[in-house]
């Protein structure tokens, strides 16, 4: 009967939606075709239509993308991945929260307040009032008619590309494994029902796997999405960009000292994995060393410097004669020279100015010398002078890299690196050093274009005498024989490509140690390195219990009232109610009974002239209270007029 088979049909349409996505929307008909002779002409055409209308619909493009756990970095991503879509793809893009979309209704709602809020143009006045939409119309089918509306008054330049659905609208769940399951799924199946009209492309953001999407979303609504992964870069490549583009770069005249890089670097791989706090580091490193250095006025371009450098205040001029590199400068100086120096001004700025010169040549060979280096050391086994050009720069500015045993080690493995790998490693060192315009680093890319040359003269003469020695036949008595006559004459005699690669090791270890020398022994280096990692590690890597506990001890440093000042092991009256009884809390032991802790409380206020006796129960139970929201004390079980004592070791 013809109810029968139309409820038949209901079951087959779901048993056969992967089918009717595998054949494509071309094979509708032929999917008509085949139910129709199975259950004759009692299934018209307007029936299929209104049954195959909710299942046979375009895939949703889904973009999932994989940022990794534990990155704070993630809405900074997320705003500059909204930007791009907008200012490239598409202005109809929605970003969401699962804590602002508990339901599907507020899910919908927030998608056409962030869609529709925007993509209307109203006065300032009438902005708010059509931001906030109704209700009744935070409906999928009013999306549509807005849709609709938008796409005629686009220009006519761009109506061909909208034919082509060039404008989709992107939907990006930024917290994928925090929204409900449920949620999610009754929103994909409500935005399938109008694909037709609307382009919906989804960027799941995900931190942990791809699997998440399946434990999330059951098969019947995955299957309706067309999901493709994307894997953002790693945050150690991240830091390595930041690196290249603003430390390790010539063009920057403010630096780093090795342990406040140290400081910055620990922070980041221990704590946060967060580039943006990173650079926050650098901009506090930054502020810091110019607020305290007044000698930074030097730390510019080096046109700026030296006109700087001209103008020098006599208060600068004694500064500078203070620096520690600057004394050892005058130290390595002629006895003419060096009354010069400590007596005569203006002979000073005239040195000042030679010696920015030359701090600034330094920097200048220093960087393409160090990526060459660790273009040359960074695919050596176990990584003798460190995996990331960081830990090489460090190594370098902190001490002299050549009296190192890794150094050593890193120069063995050179030395005997296969022919094809020198090579390779050459011209990576020549293509660093085209980009250097100095005219000692073009003197140095010369030479490595001759070896280069030589060895390639090397290959072509060789390759006849191995061409012979290939099809040679013998025994293996014979091969023994042969292989010990060329082991004994390698230890006589190197061949011409062993010559070579020894010169080019030689030449490498030469630049070293005269362009990577440590920053600490070029003289007014203090003008342009911050070095005061303890500030650096203080600010930015605190400690809140111990900055609470030394406010507590000594309230003076924070309040500055005179009357504050005490002896060790005293405590004054006329401190803060919440310092006094913590004191008296360290003299404790685990338990603390309030009312010897209340005894205790009395006896020092009643050395106070001036306080109210009748108040102090109050205001020891309301200092007992702060000093248990701030974790030092909790109450027990144990015994019900005692306390438990939760921290310990003062300031």
């Amino acid at each position: 009967q013809p109810n029968n088979n139309m409820s038949i049909l209901k079951v087959l349409l779901v048993t056969d939606l992967c089918v009717l996505k595998c054949v494509g929307f071309e094979g509708t008909g032929q999917y008509y075709s085949n139910l129709k002779s199975r259950y004759g002409n009692n299934i018209d055409t307007c029936n299929i239509a209104q049954l195959l209308a909710p299942s046979i619909i375009d895939l949703s493009k889904t973009f999932y993308c994989h940022l990794g756990v534990n990155v704070p970095d993630h809405a900074m991503t997320f705003r500059s991945l909204c930007n791009l879509l907008q200012d490239s793809v598409t202005p109809f893009v929605v970003s969401v929260h699962a804590k602002e979309c508990a339901a599907v209704k507020l899910l919908i709602q927030k998608v056409l307040e962030q869609l529709m809020g925007r993509g209307v143009s109203v006065d300032e006045e009438q902005e708010d009032d059509t931001a906030l939409l109704q209700k009744t119309q935070c409906t999928i089918s009013a999306l549509c008619q807005w849709y609709k509306t938008k796409c005629t008054q686009v220009s006519p330049k761009r109506k061909e590309n909208l034919a082509k659905n060039d404008l989709p609208v992107v939907v990006i769940f930024k917290d994928f494994e925090a929204f409900n399951s449920q949620v999610l799924q009754d929103f994909i199946l409500i935005c399938s029902r109008y694909t037709q009209e609307l382009p919906f492309v989804f960027i799941f953001g995900i931190a942990t796997s791809p699997s998440a999407i399946q434990h999330r979303l059951p098969h019947s609504v995955s299957s309706l999405l067309c999901i493709e992964v994307f894997h953002s870069l790693s945050c150690t490549q991240h830091l390595a960009s930041v690196f290249d583009k603003l430390i390790l770069n010539s063009q920057f005249p403010f630096k780093l000292s090795s342990r406040v890089i140290q400081v910055l670097v620990g922070i980041f791989l221990y704590h946060d994995f967060s580039v943006q706090n990173f650079v926050k580091g650098l901009q506090f490193s930054m502020l810091e060393h110019f607020n305290s250095q007044p000698l930074s006025v030097l730390c510019c371009q080096k046109h700026e410097a030296l006109l700087s450098a001209k103008i020098l205040s006599k208060q600068n001029v004694e500064r500078i004669r203070h620096l520690p590199s600057f004394m050892r400068y005058v130290e390595t100086q002629e006895p003419q020279e060096q009354v010069r120096l400590l007596t005569n001004d203006e002979h000073v700025k005239e040195v000042c100015q030679k010696l920015l010169k030359n701090l600034h040549t330094y920097h200048k060979n220093y960087y393409p010398i160090l990526q060459c280096l660790h273009s040359l050391t960074s695919s050596l086994p176990k990584f003798p002078l460190g995996k990331h050009i960081r830990e090489l720069h460090v190594s370098c500015i902190e001490k002299n890299l050549w009296e190192t045993e890794e150094y050593d080690s890193a120069l063995q493995l050179l030395r005997i690196l296969a022919k094809d790998e020198l090579v390779a490693a050459l011209r990576s060192c020549a293509e660093i050093l085209k980009s250097a315009n100095t005219k000692r680093m073009q003197n140095v890319l010369q030479q490595l274009e001759d070896f280069l040359g030589v060895s390639s003269e090397d290959s072509s003469g060789n390759g006849v005498v191995s061409a012979k020695m290939e099809y040679q036949r013998t025994d293996l008595f014979q091969l023994q024989k042969t292989l010990l006559e060329k082991e004994s004459r390698r230890t006589k005699r190197m061949n011409p490509f062993e010559v070579l690669r020894s010169q080019v090791i030689d030449f490498i270890d030469s630049l070293v140690r005269e362009y990577l020398t440590p920053a600490e022994f070029q003289p007014l280096n203090e003008v342009c390195y911050y070095s005061s990692s303890g500030v650096l590690r203080q600010r930015l890597n605190v400690t809140p219990r111990t900055s609470i506990q030394a406010a507590l001890t000594h309230p003076f440093y924070y309040l500055k009232n005179e009357s504050l000042k005490t002896n060790t092991g005293t405590i004054s009256s006329a401190a803060p109610d919440l310092c006094i009884v913590y004191k008296l809390h360290l003299e404790c032991g685990r338990l603390i009974n309030l009312y010897d802790w209340l005894e205790a409380y009395v006896t020092v206020m009643s050395a106070a002239e001036d306080q109210d006796t009748n108040s102090e129960d109050a205001r020891f139970i309301q200092a007992v209270s702060e000093m248990e929201f701030l974790g030092f004390v909790k109450s027990t079980k144990q015994k019900t007029d005692h306390v438990a004592r939760l921290t310990w070791g003062g300031c």
